[in-house]
């Protein structure tokens, strides 16, 4: 209470309690800080795996190396579903534009073509065509199979003339490998009696050789061996070597 004179005075409101915390509140939230926002969610890393074309490239490279590898060791068509051309077929699978896997089929036709070939110098008919049947299964109609078929047939048919060549009338001296190989003296001795034999009784020889090459070296042997004398005959492909003689006509 304030006195002002002697009669009167102001009295003052007391402040209550509460308002006393509602101050002391208010003047705190003056002074500090809003609060701070909350952090916001942060997504989850993406994995760290191979993308699916990754994936398939690397499915491409691997039967790539397999179906190289399986060519290496021979093993073209079998077994099955693990030789060289099933490997190719699984990468044209993955990739059908794949320049690497056609190739490689193309050279699997390749070998099996020349692997024939070298049956047929031997008169393996039966090799002959096991082979290009494999070779027309991978791939049908082309044509390094057809040109050894037309060989193949050329060959069966000097084969069945041999045959007639060997029969009733006709003289067969073999020709041992082993000693055709190695061009020995004792091959050459042999060939030279033979080759006296066909000027004295006129007889003309079918040279069976087993490479051009091989026929050749035993005509000019038999010719060597009666010189000024014409030897009449003729050279043809097969196995086992030997030499056909028969009266000339």
């Amino acid at each position: 209470m304030n006195w002002v004179s002697d009669r009167f005075y102001i009295r003052r409101p007391k402040m209550g309690a509460m308002a006393l915390v509602l101050l002391t509140v208010l003047g705190g939230c003056a002074t500090q800080p809003p609060p701070a926002a909350p952090p916001k969610p942060v997504p989850p890393p993406k994995p760290a795996g191979p993308s699916p074309e990754e994936i398939r490239q690397r499915a491409v490279q691997h039967f790539l190396g397999r179906a190289e590898r399986a060519q290496r060791e021979g093993f073209i068509t079998m077994p099955a579903g693990a030789s060289a051309y099933d490997f190719y077929l699984q990468v044209l699978q993955l990739d059908p534009g794949n320049t690497q896997a056609a190739a490689g089929i193309q050279i699997l036709v390749m070998d099996l073509v020349a692997r024939a070939r070298d049956a047929l110098r031997q008169r393996a008919f039966g090799q002959v065509r096991s082979l290009l049947n494999t070779a027309d299964e991978i791939s049908p109609g082309n044509p390094l199979s057809k040109e050894v078929r037309a060989q193949l047939q050329r060959e069966q048919q000097r084969a069945r003339q041999d045959v007639t060549l060997d029969g009733p009338g006709a003289q067969t001296v073999p020709l041992a490998a082993s000693e055709l190989n190695a061009r020995s003296d004792a091959m050459v001795q042999m060939l030279t009696s033979v080759a006296q034999r066909i000027r004295e009784h006129q007889l003309r020889v079918i040279i069976v050789a087993r490479t051009d090459a091989e026929g050749r070296w035993v005509y000019s042997q038999l010719r060597q061996a009666v010189p000024g004398f014409r030897v009449r005959g003729d050279i043809k492909l097969g196995n086992p070597p030997r030499l056909l003689l028969q009266k000339s006509p």
